[in-house]
């Protein structure tokens, strides 16, 4: 296995991890009703994808 011969600077280190941060996911609207959801995914809050409901959710106690 190989080894470093000599040591790598900060500037080259940090160089290096300038793109491992991390990125907030992405959101899109729910065209049924208008609550933030993943994209490709069923509206968590109305259970409706691709203009169909796919998800029965149970209903808030009042």
């Amino acid at each position: 296995m190989a080894n470093p011969k000599r040591r790598h600077s900060q500037r080259r280190t940090s160089t290096r991890r300038a793109h491992d941060h991390l990125t907030r996911a992405t959101t899109s609207e729910c065209p049924n009703c208008h609550e933030a959801k993943l994209p490709h995914r069923a509206c968590p809050k109305c259970g409706y994808y691709k203009g169909r409901e796919v998800l029965e959710l149970k209903e808030k106690a009042s």
